[in-house]
């Protein structure tokens, strides 16, 4: 190929590696026995009933005969073709004798911000394994970056109660048409289908930009992560299960504490997120001694207060969370061995990956969490030192210069 044709390729390669695809799960398909509060669809003697005060969109993808159907006063159905719905004539229906009445459930719960209902697909759209690699709770939910799919040949409803104005995302793909522009978003929201799809506060916004920083973006769900681990824990009675160490970590956007080991790493323009994460899982998360051993990494956003109190804004910075499958007082073992090989290789070639600065935190099922190490490659340490040193000197001078008459 052309130098011109394989710097083509190796740019789309990279940009569809650095793409997140998330996949909505729920939807509000008539064949789908869950939507029913018989836990079956209805068959040919049922009298079907919606709700007539919710709003709904219905997808429906074959013929149906039915006794009877009372609709929603503010709705659709979206038939496929060939798809309808016929009036019962009375002959006998194999398997369907009951004549109930059955209910079509309340969509209205299903909430944007539950990561329970988000899943990772590939950009070829086949959902991604769960292997090696976790995401925290805040970016199981679509980030500004992302790209969201609802599946095609399916109708859905979700409440975007937000505690954000808009709600950025790359792309939102529905009925198998992709909308990667603010205009294509903006006609799509003025056609019929678009209130019946999505309530609430909150706007969705299309941009149709991926993350322009190659030291990677924050999500941007910080200001709705109580809605997120409210929707997660809404099982629990709003409480996180009781962790196997002795004090856990509680890593920056995860709603409960964790076992295992954190790492925080300060960065320069140099830094590549995507090429140090291929890096430690090619160079470490492969090894087969950390075959139980899952990560996460992302850039975060780390407040910063004034003497601890007041708030002054925050700092980024790439956050590593290992997590391992060990049990009692083997949890977390794992993790942190592979933490500190993380931090012995950020000691060797810190400088070159354009990491400045990293620091380990470990809770293991026999220690308790703390501080564990921090590694600054040698130019930096000598840097610092040397800047600390002329600071010292140069305050001691004014001192000088004040006792002795010359400074006022």
């Amino acid at each position: 190929l052309p130098t011109d044709w394989v710097t083509l390729v190796s740019l789309l390669l990279t940009a569809a590696a650095a793409a997140v695809y998330k996949q909505w799960i729920p939807n509000t398909n008539f064949e789908t026995a869950s939507n029913w509060d018989k836990g079956r669809v209805p068959c040919a003697s049922d009298v079907v009933h919606f709700d007539k005060n919710k709003v709904l969109s219905v997808f429906v993808r074959s013929p149906h005969v039915l006794t009877d159907m009372y609709l929603p006063l503010n709705g659709e159905f979206v038939l496929a073709p060939g798809a309808g719905f016929a009036a019962f004539d009375g002959s006998w229906d194999p398997g369907c004798d009951s004549g109930a009445t059955v209910r079509f459930t309340d969509a209205q719960h299903h909430v944007w911000f539950d990561p329970t209902l988000w899943q990772d697909v590939s950009p070829g759209r086949e959902l991604e394994p769960s292997g090696r690699i976790f995401s925290v709770d805040e970016e199981r939910v679509p980030c500004h970056y992302d790209d969201v799919i609802f599946q095609p040949e399916t109708s859905f409803r979700v409440n975007i109660d937000s505690s954000q104005r808009v709600i950025h995302l790359r792309s939102i793909s529905l009925m198998g048409r992709e909308l990667s522009s603010p205009d294509a978003w903006a006609e799509y929201l003025r056609g019929p289908s678009a209130l019946l799809q999505f309530h609430g506060n909150g706007t969705l916004q299309v941009t149709g930009t991926g993350c322009p920083d190659r030291s990677g973006c924050a999500c941007g769900n910080a200001p709705d992560g109580h809605r997120i681990c409210a929707a997660l824990l809404k099982t629990s009675g709003k409480q996180c299960p009781a962790p196997a160490c002795q004090s856990s970590l509680q890593p920056l956007g995860h709603c409960c504490g964790i076992c295992g080991a954190t790492i925080n790493l300060d960065f320069t323009p140099d830094f590549d997120l995507q090429k140090y994460r291929d890096r430690l899982v090619q160079v470490l998360l492969s090894q087969p001694k950390y075959a139980g051993v899952r990560m996460a990494i992302s850039k975060v956003h780390k407040a910063q207060t004034f003497l601890g109190i007041i708030p002054r804004g925050s700092t980024p910075l790439i956050q590593i969370v290992l997590i391992d499958d060990g049990a009692g007082v083997q949890t977390g073992t794992a993790a942190e061995q592979l933490a500190a090989d993380i931090m012995d290789d950020i000691a060797e070639h810190g400088e070159t990956l354009g990491i400045s600065s990293g620091k380990m935190e470990v809770a293991t099922g026999s220690t308790i969490s703390g501080q564990v190490g921090s590694h600054a490659p040698s130019r930096i340490v000598v840097g610092m030192v040397a800047g600390l040193l002329f600071s010292l000197l140069f305050l001691g001078g004014i001192l000088f210069l004040y006792r002795k008459g010359k400074l006022r």
